[in-house]
Parts: C-alpha cells; sequence; structure tokens
C-alpha cells in the first residue's frame, strides 16, 4: 500500500530528474568531490513540496526531519518517544486531553518565537483547511487520524479535534471529542511537525491551486518552509537538488556540516556508480545484490530495523477468493524462507500477521499458515478450485523499502504457486500512477486476482497497519466485514494504550483466521555510505536527523 501522492507532479517530476540527474556540482571540489564540511545524500526522486501538513511521500519527509520537528520524536534507531519542542506532556484518563509542556527560547528560522500560540496555530490551521485543502490526496495523514475538519464539506463528518489551549507561553493543552490512545506516538509524523504561523502567513501556506489530482502548491511550500529543526532551507532545483544550511541559532546539537545538499539521482545503478565516484555520501534503498559488492569496496551499509510488510492481497470479487478454503490455500503455498533468501535483503523478517512484531498490538498467538504444499492442494480440492487460474499483478521499474525488487519476489512467489496447480498469469504496470490504480483503485479491480503491495509504518500504532488496510471496505482487498470494521473502529477509540493493545492482539487473531491475504515478510531497507561519514542512526520510521552527522575524505 502507498501512501497517496501526485501522480502528475510526480510523473513531470521523473521526467525532469532523467534529463538533469548528474549535471549538479554544488559546494564541489574542483575534481568533483565535496569538501568535508557538505554532506551529499542522493534521493531517487524529487520531493513533491516541502510544507510537511501537506505531505506523504517519504523524500518530501526526508527534507522535513532536517528543517521541522515535532512536539516529540523518537530516540535515534527505536520506537521510544522523547521530547523534542516538548519536554513533557500528560493525558487524560479517557484519551481526549493531552498537556504539554514546551521548550523556552526556541525560535523558527525567521526569528519569531515558538511557543504555545504557534502550537494553537497549527492544530487550528490543520482543523480548518478548507477547499481543495480538505481532500485525502493533499493533506492525507491530518484526516486520516482526526477523522476530518471542523467544517467538512461535500458531506464529511467532523474531525475528532475540539480545541487548543494555550494555557501559557510553555503550557498548551490539546482537546479531542473522542479518545485517540496514539495521538502522542502519532505526533513524531512530520505531518505535524511545527511551522512558523509567520511564515505561513506571509507566504499563503493555505493556497492550494489546480485539482486534487494536479495540485499546485503555494509559494511557501515550494519556496519557505520555515521551522526550528537543525538545518535551514536554502534552494530547490528541481529535478537536480535540495540544499539545506545549517542553523546556527539551533536549540539543540548544531549540526556538524554547513551544508546538507540532497541531489535527485532516479536510477539506482547511478547512485552506486556516484557513491564509487566519491560524488555522494550515501543513498538509500540499496539493492540486495549491491549490498556484499559495496561492502567489499569497504563501503558501509546499514539495515534499518524492520517496520515495513510486504503482503500479498486477494480480490475477492473473484468468487474463487471468496472461499476461506482457497484464501489458506494460498497462505500454505508460499514459502516464506525461500522468498526472502531468492529476493529479499539481509535482514528481513518473516511475518506471520499484517503488522511487525515491534507494533503495540501484536499477537504471538494468531493461526499461522506453515508452507504446505500437500495442505494447500488439498484445500483447493475441497473447494473445487483444482484448476485455478489467478492474474498476480506487480509493479515494474520500482524499487520500494518493502518491496526492493518485485520481479525478483515474483518468481520467486509463482513457482510455488504453479507448484500446487495454480496457473499465474502476470499483471504488470509501472509504479506511479498505473500499478497504485490497479492495485488500490476502482478500475483495477477487474484486472488482478492478486497482486504485491506494502507499507512502510509511520509511527507505534497498530491501527497505523491493520486500521489502514481493513478499517473499512475498499477496492483492493474487495471483502465486505461490518464486524472487522466495527471493532478496528472501536479499538481506535480505547483511551489508553495498554488497553488497546489487548483488543488489537484480539483482532489480529481474527485477521489471521479470515485469511484476507498472505502477510509476507518483513523486509530490512539498507542504506550505503562512504567510508568516512559517520553519526548515521537508521530509523525504523526513517526519522534520520542529520545533525549528528561527520564527513571526512
Amino acid at each position: 500500500m502507498s501512501k497517496p501522492v501526485w501522480a502528475k507532479m510526480a510523473a513531470a517530476a521523473a521526467v525532469l530528474s532523467l534529463g538533469l540527474t548528474g549535471c549538479v556540482q554544488s559546494e564541489r571540489d574542483p575534481d568533483g568531490g565535496a569538501g568535508d564540511d557538505t554532506f551529499v545524500f542522493a534521493a531517487s526522486s524529487d520531493p513533491v513540496m516541502l510544507d510537511p501538513a501537506m505531505a506523504s511521500d517519504g523524500e518530501s519527509f526526508r527534507i522535513a526531519h532536517q528543517v521541522f520537528e515535532g512536539l516529540v520524536g523518537v530516540e535515534p534507531g527505536t520506537l521510544e518517544l522523547t521530547p523534542r519542542l516538548a519536554t513533557e506532556w500528560k493525558a487524560s484518563k479517557d484519551g481526549k486531553e493531552f498537556t504539554f509542556t514546551l521548550r523556552e527560547g526556541v525560535k523558527f528560522h525567521d526569528g519569531t518565537d515558538f511557543n504555545s500560540d504557534a502550537v494553537c496555530a497549527n492544530f487550528e490551521r490543520w482543523a480548518n483547511w478548507k477547499g481543495l485543502n480538505q481532500n485525502e490526496n493533499i493533506t492525507y495523514y491530518y484526516g486520516k487520524l482526526f477523522q476530518g475538519y471542523k467544517n467538512p464539506e461535500n458531506g464529511g463528518k467532523p474531525g475528532i479535534y475540539d480545541s487548543c489551549d494555550a494555557a501559557s507561553p510553555t503550557e498548551v493543552t490539546i482537546r479531542l471529542n473522542k479518545p485517540f490512545a496514539g495521538f502522542v506516538d502519532a505526533m513524531v509524523l512530520p505531518a505535524f511537525a511545527m511551522q512558523s504561523p509567520a511564515a505561513m502567513e506571509e507566504f499563503n501556506a493555505d493556497d492550494t491551486q489546480g485539482t486534487e489530482d494536479d495540485p499546485r502548491f503555494s509559494e511557501y511550500a515550494t519556496e519557505h518552509p520555515t521551522g526550528t529543526g537543525p538545518f535551514k532551507f536554502n534552494s530547490w532545483e528541481r529535478g537536480q537538488q535540495i540544499t539545506l544550511d545549517r542553523n546556527e541559532e539551533y536549540w539543540g546539537d548544531k549540526a556538524k556540516v554547513s551544508q546538507a545538499i540532497i541531489r535527485v539521482i532516479e536510477d539506482p545503478n547511478a547512485r552506486t556508480q556516484e557513491l564509487q565516484a566519491g560524488n555522494i555520501d550515501g543513498y538509500d534503498l540499496v539493492a540486495p545484490a549491491d549490498v556484499q559488492p559495496l561492502k567489499d569496496e569497504g563501503m558501509q551499509v546499514m539495515e534499518r530495523p524492520p517496520y515495513t510488510i510486504l503482503y500479498i492481497a486477494f480480490n475477492q470479487k473473484n468468487k474463487a477468493l471468496q472461499d476461506e478454503r482457497v484464501r489458506k490455500a494460498l497462505n500454505h503455498a508460499i514459502d516464506k524462507d525461500a522468498v526472502i533468501s531468492q529476493s529479499l535483503p539481509e535482514g528481513t523478517e518473516k511475518a506471520t500477521q499484517f503488522m511487525p512484531s515491534s507494533v503495540d498490538g501484536y499477537a504471538d498467538d494468531v493461526e499461522e499458515y506453515e508452507y504446505d504444499p500437500e495442505k494447500a492442494k488439498q484445500l483447493l480440492k475441497e473447494a473445487g478450485q483444482e484448476n485455478l487460474t489467478l492474474r498476480f499483478a506487480y509493479p515494474t521499474g520500482v524499487s520500494r523499502p518493502y518491496m526492493p525488487t518485485p520481479e525478483d519476489t515474483y518468481v520467486a512467489i509463482k513457482a510455488q504457486l504453479e507448484a500446487v496447480g495454480i496457473t499465474v498469469e502476470p499483471v504488470t504496470a509501472k509504479w506511479s500512477p498505473d500499478y497504485l490504480d490497479m492495485a488500490q483503485g476502482s478500475d483495477g479491480v477487474d484486472k488482478r486476482d492478486i497482486h504485491m503491495l506494502g507499507w512502510s509504518g509511520d509511527y507505534n500504532d497498530t491501527d497505523n497497519f491493520v486500521g489502514v488496510f481493513f478499517g473499512k471496505k475498499s477496492n483492493e482487498w474487495g471483502f465486505d466485514n461490518p464486524e472487522l470494521f466495527k471493532e478496528l473502529a472501536a479499538a481506535r477509540e480505547i483511551g489508553t494504550k495498554e488497553e488497546q493493545a489487548e483488543k488489537y492482539k484480539e483482532i489480529n487473531r481474527q485477521i489471521a483466521e479470515y485469511a484476507p491475504g498472505v502477510p509476507v515478510a518483513h523486509p530490512a531497507a539498507s542504506l550505503a555510505f562512504a567510508p568516512g561519514v559517520e553519526g548515521f542512526t537508521p530509523s525504523p520510521i526513517n526519522d534520520e536527523v542529520w545533525n549528528t552527522i561527520s564527513v571526512s575524505r
């Protein structure tokens, strides 16, 4: 599964990057390399834009982690909450009121004060979006987690945000009209980072034009992002690079490099070559086949702790897949260990449910479908589906954290399904928008029977996994289970994390028994760095702030 992207903008950016990648030399030594005071990282694409409240793509968030900060963060390399702009917090027993004590003396990059009024200005901005800004494609995370807006349009329901009370410059209380036990955990998302109210007003942050499929974002979102983070925005050369400068007035540990550059290099082979040539200092999503060769050359290869899920989804519009025996047969037919060894990176964990074991609500006692091809054949025979044909969809020309080499994974699973008598017909499409439309859109329902997709978790909350997948009827899965939908909605409104976790364990047992698909694996995404890079700690949720990084050449 994928967070919303803006297809036309992304496609245009990709074309631009293909034409311009490799042309940029900013802050370069005469030999083409960067100086020790600059950290150069290669991204696979441009960010969509630079206002984190309206972003949902990983490259926009990568920038946001450097420029912006939220009320809370996570300890490097973990999911453990830690103070950021708030030094402490407390929640009411009913999970509807959250009070934060704010850090003193913090300023936004434009010199204005960060305080409780700024916090309330941000929350009120999100809650009062209008028009195009209420569309899921524009403000996905706020709409999803707060379940709507104060004045909903197009028949929507009001969201759960009620009010913000700035009791003093350093104390602020957020009130909700429904419990949300995962509220504080959700605040680690860049979408809820604090932004300068003055800058947002000056540069018309909410002036989104165009359409939901082809939005045109504001001057603020493209030229003036203003936060409190360790780096300040300098410039954006579309399709080429983002340049960030050290924030000399940062309240915390100042960045060890004076400048960070994010270069756009779409081709994974080109990223590898640029690292080998010394023109970049690191990149993300290393292909499994490149890991050992890079290590042999003396490069550093680091793995993120797995916080992903790769799954095979069943489209129950296919009548055969409405039969639980068929769905369970497919689970028994897939040898997950073999799939991992053949197509997924080192450090990948086998999945038994649609969320990693580190998430609160993971159940240790769900029904597991051991690899058993004879059992699969038996179940297919019982269901009268000994000659079953399935259209199996997978994407081409893409590498995702949960799916680094989709074609290799498809080949491995296809062979296993054919071994139990299933005829497999491949269905392929380029990632965005074609494949995502096929897998999740209404037009794709009649084009595939099963498909490969995945998800990278955003924060430590079960709803961020199973709630996203199974919280309501969707085109992707094609089943209607009102009881499950009702239980997931009720679980989200439990007031405490402890009680909530027990309810989610029960729900995960139900999902495993129902077998809506196959949870295959939790792949570990890899990053590669030059030998002289120090101070980078991989995060399971990509919450990697670069102020700790130093470079020597």
